[in-house]
């Protein structure tokens, strides 16, 4: 990194740029571009986010207040605000999708970015989405009720990283246990997911590919007990019970004939019984426990990017510019998870995110600064110079 770039340029300089061109390549959107080609179609959408620009003028003029800066950025000039409304309405979505895919691989092939958190070899994935009021007599396309509008973000967390392994984009309408089915889940991973995803046709499916679950269960499904799995001796007190199970409903029991391992688990917040399901009878029951209660943490991820990043509102009123500002934010919150994991000083997220858009266009390095970020400058003066008297005070 260099400290005569400003701190944007240089995160901007973490993006690969021969993967980015392989995918503006693939997907053609430099066609008939007139001088705003799709990298600076992307470098401007991150700029939003980076900057928390709250509309298409924010982003045109915080990028054309770089003056001498957008060189660094691979940028001829700052977009116009026409522009930029322009291309977040006819260059495909598509694109920047498949942007945070391929970068997504990069960065979690990094060994300092992946982070095992069990002992498990299988790879851990939850699965959860969240909800995005709109209204509905602006976003006509964004269907949820009668009087409001909505889009919904179903989301596969990578444990290892705590970011999108896969994110499918919907209305507020689309169900939970219908759109699981457009997620590409790996083969040989173990989901965990909440009640709205105990769906048995969807659960024999994912068996069937050889994917472990943990799901919560639904408290109108029948079961006949089979048999009583012993509990260990040594357990936490919350353990109540460990067994397995065949589905009685004869429409479940024919989408799920299988049997299943069935675990419940005191709350001792809400003061009730958790009911489990999982298709995995190796793993101790507690480790089945403590992998559920994992589940929160797309929750926490969830409250993290609706908190640091301009994603509850939009600049541009089609799926298609929705979509594009959904997917930036995504490539934003990875170059900063990235940094953040590289940064031998303890950055909280938020705090972090904050100091850099402080700091958006100060030059100084990069690395030098998220490592040490409240260390004061040397002393330049010449020898001999007196000594402040103010500069203490």
């Amino acid at each position: 990194m260099s400290a005569n770039i400003a701190l944007f340029a240089q995160v901007i300089r973490l993006i690969p740029r021969e993967i980015v061109k392989k995918v503006i390549k693939e997907y053609n959107t430099d066609r008939h571009a007139k001088g705003f080609n799709s990298w600076s179609h992307l470098v401007s959408m991150v700029f939003c986010q980076f900057a928390d620009c709250t509309s298409l003028r924010e982003i045109s003029n915080g990028l054309r207040s770089a003056t001498g800066n957008l060189n660094h950025l691979g940028i001829e000039r700052a977009p116009s605000k026409s522009n930029l409304s322009y291309q977040n309405e006819h260059r495909s979505c598509e694109m920047f999708r498949e942007c945070y895919y391929r970068l997504f691989q990069y960065f979690g092939q990094q060994t300092d970015f992946r982070v095992n958190r069990t002992r498990l070899k299988a790879p851990i994935r939850i699965l959860d989405s969240t909800l995005m009021s709109l209204t509905l007599s602006v976003f006509d396309w964004a269907h949820y009720t009668h009087k409001k509008g909505a889009v919904k973000l179903h989301t596969l967390l990578d444990f290892g990283t705590f970011l999108p392994e896969y994110v499918h984009i919907t209305d507020g309408k689309g169900a939970d246990n219908t759109s699981a089915w457009q997620v590409k889940v790996p083969a040989g991973a173990l989901v965990i997911a909440d009640r709205a995803y105990c769906d048995m046709k969807l659960l024999a499916d994912w068996d069937s590919r050889g994917i472990n679950f943990v799901v919560r269960q639904k408290t109108n499904l029948l079961s006949i007990p089979i048999a009583e799995r012993d509990l260990p001796p040594i357990r936490h007190q919350d353990l109540l019970l460990d067994e397995t199970i065949l589905l009685a409903g004869v429409e479940t029991q024919k989408e799920y004939p299988k049997p299943l391992r069935r675990i419940v688990v005191f709350n001792s917040t809400s003061q009730s019984p958790i009911v489990i399901l999982t298709n995995n009878f190796k793993l101790a029951a507690s480790t089945i426990s403590t992998l559920y209660k994992a589940r929160w943490e797309i929750e926490k991820f969830f409250r993290l990017l609706k908190q640091n990043f301009y994603i509850k509102s939009f600049v541009g009123t089609t799926r298609n510019a929705v979509e594009i500002q959904v997917w930036t934010a995504l490539i934003t919150i990875m170059l900063l998870a990235f940094l953040k994991q590289q940064a031998k000083y303890p950055w909280h997220f938020s705090n972090l995110v904050s100091s850099l858009r402080l700091n958006t266009f100060t030059k100084i390095d990069l690395y030098e600064w998220i490592n040490a970020p409240f260390t004061p400058p040397p002393d330049e003066s010449p020898p001999g110079t007196p000594p402040d008297p103010l500069k203490n005070v």
